[in-house]
């Protein structure tokens, strides 16, 4: 069964996802939302930012590999599981640093 899904829509999802990681982590937007100057909270999202990153760069190699891959590129299905699960990963990512910056505020 083949649903014809362009492979820029998880592509897009993928960088939109990772942006979003991005800024709440390195730009400041999760202190900003959960801390407000808390420096004891500041250095639990700190770990929380740790635990995150590990599926952020699981995310990253999936999305590098869907591409990169000649294997990938050549078999429709390769490509979609691997997209899959950089989409995946990415929500877990985010959803890790949510629920992390929850707990330590």
């Amino acid at each position: 069964m083949r649903l014809g899904i362009s492979p820029v829509i998880p592509t897009i999802a993928s960088f939109l996802l990772a942006a979003l990681w991005a800024l709440s982590v390195f730009a400041g937007w999760g202190l900003e939302a959960f801390c407000a100057g808390d420096g004891h909270c500041e250095a639990r999202l700190a770990a929380v930012n740790l635990v995150s990153g590990a599926f952020a760069a699981v995310a990253a190699c999936c999305t590098a590999s869907a591409w990169v891959l000649p294997a990938a590129r050549q078999h429709e299905r390769v490509f979609a599981r691997l997209m899959g699960a950089s989409v995946a990963a990415w929500i877990v990512a985010v959803g890790v640093l949510f629920l992390g910056g929850l707990l330590a505020s």
